[in-house]
């Protein structure tokens, strides 16, 4: 992949997103919202709250991106039974609701963009004019999808769950001449630990010169995601939900408000930390050094 160029920092609406930059983190609302816009609106704010760049959403449509063999499969909801695809339809946002969705992200001063899961969905984003695509990781092998979304000309963020490094390849290379970030992923709900594979971050930075690679997570808890950081991670993504208990697929994965404001917190901390390498005397050592050291050479 020696022959996939992309610059090794990218911007996304008023950030840049790459080495030596601050590490972008993005809230992943998804389908927290349970399809009403009011929760939706209180998770941008608990995203700008914590100090994120960044939320995120996903747009479906129904018809086209629900599997046909899942489309009258019968589920259990807040809303009484219904088939997966009057689910799918229940807690999908209108673009009126978008629009009042992306306009409090701009308020808030919060970057805002979604993952389109078909092609009218691409279309439907792109009249809003969000600033960057999202490519889910269960999209990775949907090439139709991945040549709507380079045809913008925007920014991708692309996630790498149930992938394999095939796979990745031929998705970066149908996203060729757009401006890309690569997330590494494990896409298993909550994430366990021994699944987390973040050796993966260096083995995707040396796969793929050039791109800028960060990390999206599903675990319980901050310290995979805090490690990433500390392995070179750019940019991290996690889901954020008011209540880890609320009805839905994605909400005991994700970060309640005050887990999302610690892990900002830790991140920026990480970052100062991590220093450049060079060795040297620090002014703060200087009265231990007088005090302690015998002897000079």
């Amino acid at each position: 992949m020696t022959d996939m160029i992309s610059t090794s920092t990218v911007r996304i609406g008023s950030n840049h997103v790459g080495v030596g930059e601050p590490v972008y983190v993005v809230g992943e609302i998804g389908l927290n919202h349970n399809g009403d816009v009011e929760i939706a609106k209180r998770l941008i704010d608990v995203a700008a709250d914590a100090g994120a760049q960044a939320v995120k959403l996903q747009k479906r449509t129904p018809a086209i991106s629900t599997p046909e063999h899942m489309k009258h499969t019968l589920r259990q909801t807040p809303w009484g039974e219904m088939t997966y695809l009057e689910y799918r339809h229940r807690v999908e946002l209108d673009r009126d609701q978008y629009v009042e969705l992306g306009d409090h992200a701009t308020l808030r001063g919060l970057d805002w963009f979604a993952s389109p899961w078909d092609v009218p969905s691409v279309e439907f984003l792109e009249d809003l004019n969000v600033c960057a695509y999202k490519i889910a990781s269960a999209s990775v092998t949907d090439l139709e999808l991945l040549a709507a979304v380079r045809a913008t000309g925007k920014p991708v963020v692309l996630s790498t769950g149930m992938s394999t490094m095939e796979q990745i390849d031929r998705a970066v290379a149908a996203l060729q001449g757009s401006p890309i970030v690569v997330l590494h992923a494990t896409s298993t709900y909550p994430l366990p630990a021994e699944e987390a594979n973040l050796r993966m971050i260096a083995t995707l930075r040396d796969h793929l010169p050039g791109i800028p690679i960060g990390y999206s997570g599903h675990e319980p808890g901050l310290q995979i995601s805090l490690a990433a950081v500390a392995l070179g991670a750019v940019a991290v993504e996690r889901h954020i939900t008011l209540d880890r208990t609320m009805w839905g697929s994605d909400h005991a994965a994700s970060l309640e408000p005050q887990g999302l404001q610690h892990l900002v917190r830790d991140i920026r901390v990480i970052e100062q930390a991590m220093g450049d390498g060079v060795k040297r005397i620090f002014p703060g050592e200087l009265a231990p050094l007088a005090r302690l050291r015998r002897v000079e050479v």
